[in-house]
């Protein structure tokens, strides 16, 4: 899988904003992706819109305005996105969200163990049609959101590969 950062933006999630942050700060990912970025985008028409750059030192391309979004592609789509914080679902779930929150929020979520013996995170997977949010966790909160069609998710979690 080739990675890279993305962006993201929308409207900010009803409840609470962690840390005092101003409304606007925080931004929505959904299973179509961001407000100007959808899954099964080409690396080519991003980068010609101006949201995907590929020449800055980083891991992989990024997406302009999006310092905590990884966007993944796979044969030159937009497959994955990983999100942190301020990122959240429309349901409001992020980095930091109670796992039982997820539950709550996902009622037909399912559940998937880390190998034993590697240091990688158990993961939900919230599956609607052919999309899915992973979210990597610690058994108590999320640790990593991930969102995009569901058999790169689950692909994702099974063979262990990151963004970078």
């Amino acid at each position: 899988m080739t990675a890279a950062s993305i962006a993201g933006s929308g409207v900010p999630p009803t409840g609470p904003i962690p840390d005092g942050r101003p409304v606007g700060s925080v931004e929505i990912i959904d299973l179509n992706g961001l407000r100007n970025i959808e899954f099964g985008a080409t690396e080519d028409e991003l980068t010609r819109r101006g949201i995907l750059r590929t020449s800055l030192d980083a891991c992989g391309p990024v997406l302009a305005g999006h310092d905590t979004v990884s966007p993944v592609f796979m044969d030159d789509k937009l497959v994955l996105l990983w999100v942190g914080d301020p990122m959240r679902t429309p349901e409001g779930i992020t980095v930091g969200s109670p796992v039982d929150q997820v539950w709550d929020s996902y009622p037909q979520v399912s559940r998937l163990r880390a190998p034993q013996g590697t240091h990688r995170l158990d993961g939900l997977l919230a599956r609607s049609g052919d999309r899915a949010y992973l979210f990597l966790h610690d058994g108590r909160t999320v640790r990593k959101t991930i969102a995009g069609y569901a058999d790169w998710a689950r692909r994702l979690f099974h063979d262990g590969v990151g963004p970078c």
